[in-house]
């Protein structure tokens, strides 16, 4: 979240996606995760927020499922992205692979 995102797509988004990140912030805390699910959906009405925001900046890698097929952006490094093969799928408990988006070739996370 930076002030050229909010430029770009002034306050109404940069605000519901604000929004957004302060129920995954609450799971972590509450739950131990932070997912799309159940519980994140009870609080988008209560915080005029949606399930899925705009991206205000293309993702450096991207965890994909070998089964389902899921996507999920990644922005920075982490234990995730170091060690895929200790982590599963949340929708579907498939094994999950790291793709580097093309712009990051030159950032190496290992």
């Amino acid at each position: 979240m930076t002030w050229k995102a909010h430029e770009q797509h002034g306050w109404e988004q940069f605000s519901a996606t604000v929004r957004h990140e302060l129920i995954h912030a609450w799971q972590y805390h509450e739950l131990g995760e932070a997912e799309h699910g159940r519980t994140f959906d009870r609080w988008t009405d209560a915080l005029d927020t949606t399930q899925h925001c705009e991206r205000f900046t293309s993702p450096k890698w991207w965890l994909i499922c070998e089964d389902c097929g899921g996507r999920i952006a990644r922005y920075r490094r982490s234990k995730t992205l170091r060690n895929p093969e200790e982590y599963s799928c949340g929708e579907c408990g498939g094994a999950i692979r790291v793709e580097e988006s093309e712009a990051t070739d030159r950032f190496p996370f290992k």
